[in-house]
């Protein structure tokens, strides 16, 4: 048996280490999602920027729609560009900056800045979700094919652990009642942790000439791309159903924190112990997704989750009211009063989504880097924004406006099912297997 060479070793060794940079960066830009997105920040505008007001629903659905159908936008030419001047690392930077920015800027609102605190959040949302785009786009680079559904799953169970050490930070902040302060520490938890990337990881080194705008020429790649999109017919299928069940995910992470504080009357100490609950078995599910996703194949992995998400909502649906069948139920078997389950209840609905909030995210991540050719890999990812993005346009207002409308956000949750059984429908005609790179000159 041939020994490994000491030059194959410290390769090994290296590639971890990029692995594990990449991965960094998901530990540090999930203090975002968590304090601004899920949490702290969803929670403030509502109650003290919007005064507590209903229509806060809605002014919290239209930030995040304006700011995910402008990164939807941008983000296949912003892709293509960065395939055409191998610029992923320059791009990333750039948004990563303007979203770390405009988190801190957060700290200096107060009661009635409705329209700065969009603006804000909006510019923030943007930079963390374009930048998302560029991260996405170098886990073809850093392994194999084989590897990609557990690499992928490493990278968010690196996140959701992150969000975890956030709120362990975080929380003599809300304990003292400081939670304005919590957005420019987040801010620097983002900064901090993010910078590795920037310094050890490389792009792709290519001669160019320059002969359009960068602007022009993204436009034109995207145009090409769009105009021969009968070679990626099965990529097209994904990306359809991607766009249908990651609005399901979309819309429960913005809504998770909201729909706990105003329908559940939970307290913040009982929101911390549900996102710890959360996050803790997002770290589990997103790691066991990724290694099942290698085994079994990442589409029916993901066809896995969503039936479990589907079965969460409901859940949800019906834990939320002490008078239905299944709170009465639970009540004489435990021999305690129906409203007193209702949070022990919901930490449970807690433990299930975050089972499979990870896993739906990663293993989708993993089967998008499987199908997408080399040679567009950044612009595709950027398509993947756009279905993304844009699909968590729909499913927020559709929330924001249903429960603005009936005055429940109980009955809102309901509606969050049918994306994912429109999206589990299309993923059938969905091909599992490595696509076929296609050159296209014309």
């Amino acid at each position: 048996m041939t020994k490994p060479s000491i030059k194959n070793l410290r390769n090994e060794k290296y590639s971890k280490f990029r692995i594990f940079v990449w991965t960094l960066f998901d530990f540090a830009n999930t203090s975002y999602s968590i304090v601004i997105v899920t949490f702290i920040f969803a929670v403030y505008f509502k109650d003290v920027i919007s005064s507590g007001k209903p229509i806060g629903d809605l002014y919290w659905s239209l930030g995040i729609s304006i700011s995910m159908i402008l990164t939807g936008i941008i983000s296949p030419v912003l892709g293509a560009i960065a395939d055409y001047s191998a610029g992923k690392k320059r791009f990333l930077l750039f948004f990563t900056i303007l979203c770390i920015v405009s988190t801190s800027l957060l700290f200096f609102l107060v009661e009635g800045d409705i329209l700065i605190a969009l603006l804000l959040f909006i510019l923030a949302n943007i930079g963390f979700e374009a930048g998302l785009v560029f991260y996405d786009a170098f886990l073809p680079e850093i392994t194999s094919v084989k590897n990609y559904g557990r690499v992928s799953g490493y990278g968010f169970a690196m996140g959701y652990f992150g969000s975890l050490v956030i709120l362990a930070i975080l929380i003599p902040f809300v304990t003292a009642n400081l939670i304005k302060e919590t957005f420019p520490v987040s801010a620097l938890f983002f900064l901090v942790f993010a910078s590795p990337l920037f310094f050890i990881l490389q792009d792709s080194r290519k001669k160019i000439v320059k002969e359009k705008s960068y602007v022009s020429i993204g436009f034109n790649r995207v145009y090409l791309t769009l105009k021969n999109l009968k070679y990626y017919k099965n990529l097209a299928l994904f990306l359809l159903a991607f766009f249908f069940y990651i609005e399901g995910v979309n819309t429960v992470i913005f809504f998770a924190g909201n729909y706990a504080k105003t329908t559940l009357n939970f307290s913040m100490n009982e929101l911390i112990i549900f996102f710890i609950v959360v996050q803790t078995t997002a770290v589990i599910g997103a790691v066991v997704f990724g290694i099942i996703s290698d085994s079994i194949g990442q589409k029916k992995s993901i066809v896995i989750s969503l039936f479990i998400w589907i079965f969460t909502l409901v859940v949800a649906y019906l834990t939320s009211d002490p008078n239905t069948f299944l709170m009465q139920t639970l009540a004489n078997w435990t021999g305690k009063d129906a409203d007193t389950l209702i949070i022990p209840s919901f930490y449970f609905v807690g433990l299930l989504a975050g089972s499979v909030m990870g896993a739906t995210q990663s293993t989708s991540r993993s089967l998008m880097s499987k199908l997408t050719p080399d040679q567009k890999k950044t612009e595709f990812f950027g398509f993947y924004s756009l279905f993304g993005k844009s699909s968590a346009v729909v499913g927020p207002l559709v929330f924001g406006f249903v429960s603005y409308g009936t005055g429940s956000q109980r009955i809102a949750i309901l509606t969050i099912c049918i994306f994912f059984i429109i999206g589990l429908f299309i993923l059938r005609y969905v091909n599992d297997p490595q696509v076929k790179e296609v050159n296209i000159t014309s």
